[in-house]
């Protein structure tokens, strides 16, 4: 990632919004995709352990 310039100027705030609400959907969005992932881990686990028994 770009080291951030310096002080903002009129324009750049707008990039920095842009910047600050790109990085909170990213971990939103990794977040539920770990939730999603992990239930997945979960409910194979389960199907696993059902085909032993």
């Amino acid at each position: 990632m770009a080291p951030l310039p310096g002080p903002y100027s009129g324009t750049s705030t707008l990039a920095l919004v842009a910047r600050v609400s790109a990085f909170s959907f990213g971990l939103v969005y990794g977040s539920l995709k770990l939730k999603v992932l992990k239930a997945k881990a979960k409910s194979h686990n389960k199907a696993e352990a059902k085909a032993h028994h």
